[in-house]
């Protein structure tokens, strides 16, 4: 009302925009159904009293009729009723703009001042998804209006993964709403959501809603419009539940002298307005005139709606902001009429007629243009208000932030955070979340029949990551990748070898050296020897040919060790069942030399000959060939390469050799190892063969410790990965040769250097 007076004293004192030309207004109450039933008949019939179709008295014109937006059925009955039988009167809504009422063919002199709140279910999921907000409760009042607002709203928390726990649709009948009330409040104060969206018009029960609220315990962020400042801003707000409540109101600047006009309002100024008799009554110790009681005496000279007890905006709100606009809309239009007036023939003797549906558009004082025309009205800015409730605990409306929708995406919103002040009870940002996020390092596994916004978090499987929170699936790392400790990064794996400096490679390096050392001396105290019965008796040929084949397995183990080529990888294999099947070969001819040399039972016998011939000396390069055979066909086939080895160790891309064809390898293992049983079965057959040299013994056992060592490989080897295969195969080469070396050479040196006799 406040804003209407002032627009009218406003155009009343421009003598250029209505000369000679005063507006006035009557205010007539529209609260509910009945009483704007009421309201419409007694301007029908220009009486107080309500009597139908019947009009007695002056002729009192009506410029036009300024109503709020219907929020119910009946109202917009009332309205096309009103508007079909008073067609000639313009009306023009001035509550929050409803898409119902924009059809001009049905509504054809209804002009809604409002903008459209086309983009509002955007601007509060931006908010939502602003502050991280995706479980959220609902408020709608029961009508078309909110209706329509909630459709929007589910395609924008559909297109946002925005969840909503409940909706409650407030009913209009204040009876079915109390009935239902302790339903809503339990459901509420039981939620998990810590944001309650509300929406409806002003003359609904959601206000009720609101106002019972106010005397409940729980704290929860309302996200509202601002048709409901007037229920939300009351006295005694210090300590409110209301406390922190954010209201979208549609941008307008700041009207110029509106501030002034408020601080001076007074009942003497406008005795007629019952409303302000009743706060200077109230809060400024006035009395009532016993002569007429209806005029006030002894007030205070200085009572101001400044001054009263909880804080009276002295700002123009959205509703205010919009009635202006309606009033200056009105002005225009007739100031438009003068003008025709003017330019009419003073003697055509007729009236001049207007059509309330010719469209208009103008800018305000403070410049902002006003479109009357309803498909011409584009959607609104929004201001973000907060609720505060210190310093001044009254509940001072304060301007937080600001949307607009024609900005880029992501550009729509803008906030100060640092001055939202939060309800009681939360010092920092409120959430409200079904589930809290799953940081990165876990993703989302959601909950058997519940809204996706409610969900467990589970750890990324191994060698997974997720570098975001809320992930719904964990990205595998590649190859040569591998995740860190929080899985939530992948790193470069670090290239690496059974390299010399590592420790266990340099112990290998410095054994298969030792050994190759030690046999070498072995190797040159026979050949010192080489004229001693213990040599001459044992074939020193080949012993000289397998002391010789030991110092190169030793010596081939070193191929397996340091960074792999594909020279190496070759060699390792051939070079490995080469010298070890002529170490083996070597032994099976020594074997065969003493079977042939305790059988001989006659000077004249064939097997004199055989020995005196060398024959057994064949055995060597027969064997031999027949590895050098197999390795030949191995290495034409598929010879070994060089691979990597992404997964034997955490952190690390191993290079290794493959053997290529694992048939070929297994094929040259098992010659070698039918050899060696072949050589252990001979030396075990001869070890009980008397003579006082007889090696038979020591061959039988050198047999049977490299049997052992390289039966113990195979379930080793399979077992181990990466460089520790390498490492296993390493170790089977020395022990096998040194088991070898040990077995047959050591008792040897004894004798030769310790027992010479």
């Amino acid at each position: 009302a406040l804003a209407l007076i002032f627009a009218i004293e406003e155009i009343n004192s421009n003598p250029h925009l209505l000369p000679n030309t005063s507006l006035g207004f009557d205010l007539y109450n529209l609260y509910n159904g009945l009483t704007s039933l009421k309201t419409f008949l007694i301007w029908l019939s220009g009486l107080d009293e309500k009597i139908p179709n019947y009009t007695c008295g002056g002729e009192t014109k009506f410029a036009a009729v300024l109503t709020e937006t219907p929020a119910n059925l009946l109202f917009i009955l009332i309205l096309f009723f009103l508007l079909c039988f008073i067609s000639s009167s313009l009306q023009l809504s001035f509550g929050i703009f409803d898409p119902t009422l924009s059809d001009s063919g049905q509504f054809s002199s209804l002009y809604q001042m409002a903008p459209k709140d086309t983009s509002l279910p955007l601007a509060m999921a931006s908010l939502m998804l602003h502050f991280h907000w995706n479980w959220v409760g609902i408020v709608i009042s029961k009508n078309e209006k909110s209706v329509q607002f909630l459709s929007a709203w589910r395609e924008e928390m559909d297109r946002d993964n925005i969840c909503v726990e409940f909706v409650h649709i407030i009913p209009t009948h204040i009876n079915v709403y109390i009935n239902s009330y302790h339903r809503y409040n339990k459901q509420i104060v039981t939620s998990s959501a810590n944001v309650v969206i509300v929406f409806g018009g002003i003359g609904t029960s959601v206000g009720m809603f609101l106002r019972r609220w106010e005397y409940l315990s729980r704290r929860i962020v309302w996200v509202t419009t601002s048709p409901w400042d007037v229920a939300i801003s009351k006295r005694h707000f210090l300590l409110s539940p209301l406390q922190g409540t954010l209201i979208f109101s549609h941008h307008h600047g700041e009207v110029s002298g509106f501030k002034n006009f408020i601080q001076t309002v007074n009942p003497s100024k406008y005795p007629e307005d019952i409303f302000l008799a009743r706060l200077w009554w109230t809060h400024f110790n006035c009395s009532v005139s016993e002569s007429t009681c209806r005029s006030l005496e002894n007030c205070s000279s200085h009572g101001s709606l400044e001054w009263l007890p909880w804080h009276f905006d002295m700002a123009m709100s959205e509703g205010s902001y919009n009635i202006y606009n309606a009033v200056h809309a009105v002005a225009h239009a007739l100031h438009e009429m003068l003008l025709q007036v003017d330019i009419e023939p003073k003697n055509s003797g007729k009236g001049l007629g207007f059509s309330p549906w010719q469209n208009l558009q103008f800018k305000n004082r403070i410049g902002d243009t006003v479109d009357m025309n309803q498909k011409r009205k584009l959607n609104a800015d929004y201001d973000i208000l907060n609720l505060w409730d210190f310093p001044e605990g009254l509940g001072l409306k304060v301007k937080v932030g600001n949307f607009s929708s024609y900005f880029p995406h992501g550009q729509q919103l803008s906030l100060s955070e640092e001055m939202i002040e939060w309800a009681m009870g939360h010092t920092e940002r409120p959430n409200s979340v079904c589930s809290s996020s799953c940081s990165p390092g876990f993703r989302k596994s959601h909950q058997e029949r519940k809204v996706l916004c409610c969900f467990d978090c589970i750890p990324c499987p191994e060698n997974e990551i997720s570098n975001e929170t809320n992930m719904d699936q964990c990205l595998r790392c590649a190859d040569h990748q591998y995740p860190n400790k929080q899985q939530d990064l992948c790193l470069q794996k670090a290239v690496t070898f059974l390299a010399y400096k590592d420790p266990l490679g340099m112990a290998l390096v410095c054994m298969a050296v030792c050994f190759s050392i030690l046999t070498a001396a072995v190797l040159g105290l026979f050949v010192k020897h080489r004229h001693t019965p213990i040599v001459k008796a044992n074939n020193k040929a080949l012993s000289y040919t397998l002391l010789i084949s030991l110092t190169c397995c030793f010596l081939c183990s070193l191929l397996f060790i340091g960074r792999p080529s594909t020279a190496t990888c070759i060699l390792q294999q051939t070079t490995f069942g080469v010298v070890f099947t002529v170490a083996v070969s070597t032994v099976l001819a020594k074997t065969t030399t003493v079977i042939l040399a305790f059988n001989i039972a006659a000077p004249s016998s064939r097997m004199r000959w055989l020995l005196a011939s060398h024959t057994p000396n064949v055995i060597v390069p027969v064997c031999t060939v027949i590895q050098l055979t197999l390795c030949g066909v191995w290495m034409g086939t598929n010879p070994p390469y060089i691979d990597t080895d992404a997964h034997s160790e955490h952190g690390h891309i191993i290079i290794v050799c493959n053997k290529g064809s694992l048939t070929a390898f297994y094929c040259v293992l098992g010659y070698l190892g039918s050899l060696a049983l072949l050589s252990f079965t001979v030396a075990f057959l001869a070890r009980n063969l008397p003579d006082t040299f007889n090696e038979a013994k020591f061959l039988t056992f050198s047999m049977l410790v490299f049997c052992s060592v390289w039966v113990t490989f195979l379930p080793v080897y399979h077992s181990t990965k990466g460089k520790g295969m390498v490492a296993m195969e390493v170790f089977s080469i020395l022990a096998s040769s040194a088991g070898l070396l040990g077995c047959i050479f050591f008792p040897k040196c004894y004798f030769i250097l310790l027992r010479p006799e």
